[in-house]
């Protein structure tokens, strides 16, 4: 198991992410929801534990936004008030304990050394893309 640090883009929140070897990896997700809130082409996503991730700062001040999933069930976005950086999502059919952390906003999911692990969405991948990993149309089994 490995920490890493991450912050957003003002600084007012920063946190550290513990990740097993085989979480060491982007999620790559392509689903339309993931394009419009972060103004790209996919996210850059790893699922883990709550438990795993530590708020150092800013943790009382993230701002939350709700939407619905494929599923039918709420996703809960938590986000820098500031900034607008989303930290993590909480999709409720993933159960209590399991988030989604924006592995991009990590300090290696920038400088390059978190490599893509799996793409998620396929099916909505912009034609021009290339492949960069194991694609899974909408999600993986499980």
């Amino acid at each position: 198991m490995s920490e890493y640090s991450g912050k957003c883009h003002c600084g007012n929140t920063e946190w550290t992410a513990k990740l097993e070897k085989e979480q060491q990896g982007h999620v790559l997700c392509h689903c339309d929801t993931c394009k419009i809130l972060s103004g790209s082409t996919f996210t850059l996503n790893q699922i883990i534990p709550k438990s795993a991730l530590s708020i150092t700062k800013g943790g009382d001040d993230l701002g939350k936004y709700t939407y619905y999933g494929d599923s039918g069930k709420g996703v809960h976005c938590y986000y820098c008030k500031n900034c607008t950086a989303h930290v993590y999502h909480h999709q409720e059919i993933l159960g209590h304990d399991t988030i989604i952390l924006r592995t991009g906003l990590l300090k290696e999911g920038l400088d390059g050394t978190l490599k893509p692990a799996a793409e998620i969405y396929g099916k909505s991948r912009l034609g021009w893309e290339k492949e960069v990993a194991q694609t899974f149309e909408v999600m993986p089994p499980s």
